[in-house]
């Protein structure tokens, strides 16, 4: 069909310059081709603006090609079987060959029944047609574009504005407004939406009508979602004017058909509908082709409408002008009269109409994507911008648009009352104080005490939890009202009583999955999951050897190295001094320098050693009697629990012990009594508790084990509560700005001991810390050692030389007289100290020479 797309472009640019008359002679005989029957409700404004525009259609098409239609128009009057009457007598009668309409699907269900059976294609304008609808009645087009996806736009609209919950409102006059609804049920849910209340209307119920509201104004939600015809939506937003409840703080959100008619409504109508949002079919109201439609559309609908205030086109307008031109299309290509091939032709057409692209998929169109968003204010409405499926709101439709998943992003909306403020979306009681349940059985003091007084028949809240709530209300963005009552149960039955609406909210309970039955829960206010704790243990260690503990091994062995290598130097140096080693003072400077560094090293090893053994004197370690829970399953050691507590069904069904070694407490103290007396080797706190009780009994009792994560205290709220965000944003700014770890540290002050070495043996210390001095001290004794024997071997040398010297010249030079002041004699032998010889070198020399020293 390429050639349908360069054809009807060309046609409706020969249009434009046509006439506006239904028959078109000109003096000439015209031929007609077929007779085309056309099937509405003469009285509805869709139906007015249906007629006009086939009218419109057959003679821009024959103006176009020349090619003449007969055009049979019956009024159904909205029956069903009018309708059906009229099909047939355009099938019998008038010899049409397809037919167009109706708009309903109660009456197209009638029609394409009669028409499969006469092999008669029926267009129909009709929103909503199920997938099966073609199976059964195979010469059933849908002309019309699938509305399913409006849904969506709707569930867009409400999250756009944070509205969590709303009011559903629709008629249940055919099998297509249910299926609307369920789209429009699922669609909300899948965006996290809870309905609060659904009211159907009966096509007769105007006299239940406002009874029914009432009981909406009544409840919380103020969000409303209207999916009605014309004359049911025109009746309620009356009544909801009248009931005040088109004032502040009401939100509607309405769509088609509705939308699409606003522009035909009056004034007193449009008056009882101020703020309202709305989703409207989409199609292009641009170019050529249009703007000559929309001028011939006024004038001619003005002439046979006068009645009727606004003459504007709108989507049934244009959906009848392309269903004529498709059919006109389809039946000029027909040489013969089969009907199946003028079926097969209407399917093949691929062509942009006024609606839209023109396209069959399993006999329907492409359904819609884009919608248009509307806001009623004044005498008209004001368009918004567009929402399209995938992608979401933008200002203008085309390549230039920019996407944004908020509609917060196209504008400023006037609300009903004229509010520019948004909504938000509910009401609470303000004459009613929200019920909030107090659990009295509550094991942790610390987060919830009761004190109730008799004599004064009065009942005082404290606790973490109770400030907590409290500081949580105050970020409210409203005010709200409540007031605590004790309830003397188990925490269960507790968030039960959401359910069975005694409370409106319940605090200081454990986020568990089953407990979502009964009620929705703020996000935790506490570090969740559960944990485990023992006794403490002394640990034992061989204290007669506690005095090598200070340093490892190594260490003690780099000790010895050390002091035997220095040592030796020592006596390097000094045995030519001393050979016996006797005595306090040293003698070569060398010794000297080693000794220093020596001691110097020696002092911070000793200072250190003394610290670290009087560390380990003095700190008492510990470790848990306990380490897992498989130790504690393989000995059968009884457990604790708090009672009245989800802690049972979790330690004996997801922890696996046996119900006999299973013992529940209620308050902490009882805990530590167990523990002394025996009775339980361990105890399964939450960690809230778990911190309470060990800032009690720090020095007798330690977490073992792994963190097991569960549950964590919330609040809990009604299902689809609308308090539920915004105590959840007050939650994260209290976190946020430390508020929680504040109150947390306030209640844990007056619980604090001292902490308790656990594990935590003082390390022996090893070289590593020392290895800077051992290098030094090695370091200075080497050095020491090798000036040492650099002058040694310098005087072995010198000593050599003076043996090599013949004996004459020996004796005159080491056994004559003394030099003045350097020789000395001793028996006619002489040392020359002057020539660097020692003392016994001298004496040896002097024996070599035969002489006597």
């Amino acid at each position: 069909m390429g050639s349908l797309d360069v054809l009807v472009p060309l046609l409706c640019l020969m249009s434009t310059t046509a006439l506006g008359k239904t028959t078109v002679d000109d003096g000439m005989h015209v031929k007609i081709k077929g007779t085309i029957g056309v099937i509405t409700d003469n009285n509805s404004r869709n139906g007015k603006e249906e007629i006009v525009a086939v009218k419109m259609a057959m003679q821009d098409f024959y103006h176009s090609s020349n090619q003449s239609f007969d055009l049979q128009i019956r009024d159904s009057h909205g029956d069903p079987l009018q309708a059906a009457l009229a099909a047939r007598d355009l099938i019998d009668t008038q010899k049409v060959k397809a037919i167009i309409g109706p708009d309903t699907w109660k009456e197209t269900t009638l029609v394409a029944d009669i028409c499969s059976q006469n092999m008669t294609p029926v267009l129909s304008l009709a929103d909503a047609t199920p997938n099966w609808s073609t199976l059964k009645w195979p010469y059933l087009v849908q002309i019309s574009r699938n509305q399913f996806k409006q849904m969506k736009a709707v569930a867009a609209i409400v999250q756009s504005f944070e509205w969590y919950n709303v009011n559903i409102i629709y008629d249940d006059t055919d099998s297509s407004s249910t299926r609307m609804f369920s789209h429009l049920y699922r669609d909300l849910s899948v965006s996290g939406i809870h309905i609060s209340n659904v009211l159907t209307i009966p096509p007769l119920s105007s006299s239940s009508l406002p009874q029914e509201l009432e009981k909406l104004r009544n409840s919380y939600c103020r969000v409303f979602v209207v999916n009605l015809s014309v004359p049911l939506a025109i009746n309620l937003f009356q009544t909801a004017k009248e009931l005040k409840m088109m004032e502040k703080g009401y939100v509607w959100i309405v769509t088609d058909p509705l939308t699409s008619l606003v522009h035909s409504l009056n004034s007193s109508t449009i008056s009882s509908m101020q703020g309202i949002v709305g989703v409207k079919s989409y199609f292009p109201e641009i170019g050529l082709h249009y703007k000559d439609f929309y001028s011939k559309f006024r004038k001619k609908f003005s002439s046979e409408n006068p009645h009727e205030l606004n003459n504007e086109p709108g989507i049934f307008a244009a959906r009848a002008y392309d269903a004529v031109w498709t059919l006109s299309l389809s039946m000029i290509q027909i040489k013969n009269k089969k009907d199946q091939m003028l079926l097969d032709k209407i399917l093949l057409n691929n062509f942009t109409g006024l609606s839209g692209k023109i396209h069959f998929t399993d006999q329907k169109l492409d359904p819609s994507d884009t919608f248009q968003i509307i806001n009623v204010m004044g005498k008209d409405y004001k368009e918004i911008g567009f929402w399209t499926n995938g992608l979401g709101f933008s200002n203008i439709i085309g390549q230039n648009a920019t996407f944004n998943f908020s509609m917060k992003e196209l504008g400023q909306v006037l609300w009903p009352g004229r509010p520019w403020g948004t909504p938000r979306g509910w009401i609470p009681a303000l004459d009613k104080p929200l019920r909030i349940g107090v659990p009295v059985l509550a094991t942790l003091k610390q987060f919830i005490t009761v004190i109730q007084d008799p004599t004064e028949n009065t009942t005082t809240f404290r606790g973490f939890t109770i400030d907590l709530f409290r500081e949580t209300m105050e970020l409210l963005p409203y005010h709200l009202p409540y007031k605590f009552y004790p309830f003397n149960d188990t925490y269960d039955n507790l968030v039960k009583q959401v359910y069975l609406k005694n409370f409106d909210a319940v605090i200081d309970v454990t986020i568990i999955s089953y407990r979502y039955q009964y009620a929705e829960f703020s996000q935790p206010y506490t570090d969740p999951g559960v944990v485990m704790v023992v006794p403490l243990k002394s640990k034992v260690d061989h204290r007669g050897w506690l005095f090598m503990k200070p340093f490892t091994k190594t260490m003690w062995l780099l000790i010895l190295a050390m002091v035997i290598y220095n040592g030796f130097i020592l006596w390097m140096l000094e045995r030519r001094h001393s050979p016996e080693i006797t005595g306090d003072k040293l003698h070569s400077n060398l010794s000297k320098m080693v000794m220093v560094v020596w001691l110097f090293v020696a002092l911070i090893i000793t200072q250190t050693y003394t610290a670290n053994l009087a560390s380990m004197l003095t700190t008492e370690r510990f470790e848990p009697t306990i380490d897992n829970i498989d130790q504690l399953r393989n000995s059968n050691i009884r457990v604790g629990y708090s009672s009245g507590s989800f802690l049972k069904h979790y330690v004996e069904k997801v922890l696996q012990f046996h119900p006999e070694n299973m013992r529940n407490y209620g308050e902490l103290e009882e805990y530590a009594e167990a523990f002394r007396r025996k009775e339980i080797g361990a105890a399964f706190l939450e960690v809230p508790a778990a911190k309470i009780f060990l800032a009690n009994y720090c020095k007798e009792f330690i977490q073992a084990g792994p963190l097991y994560k569960i549950g964590g205290f919330g609040f809990a709220f009604a299902r689809g509560s609308p308090l539920v965000p915004d105590v959840n944003k007050a939650l994260l700014d209290l976190v946020e700005t430390g508020k929680v770890r504040e109150l947390e540290n306030k209640m844990l002050a007056s619980e604090e001991c001292e902490d308790t070495k656990v594990n935590g043996e003082t390390e022996s210390l090893s070289p590593n810390s020392f290895w800077v001095l051992f290098i030094l001290t090695a370091g200075t004794s080497t050095f020491s050692l090798l000036v040492y024997v650099f002058r040694r071997r310098m005087r072995n040398r010198r000593l050599r030389f003076e043996i090599s010297v013949p004996k004459a010249t020996r004796a005159q030079r080491n056994c004559g007289g003394g030099v003045a002041g350097h020789v000395r004699v001793v028996d006619g032998c002489a040392s020359g100290v002057a020539m660097g010889v020692s003392v016994a070198s001298s004496r040896i020399l002097c024996r070599l020479r035969g002489l006597d020293w």
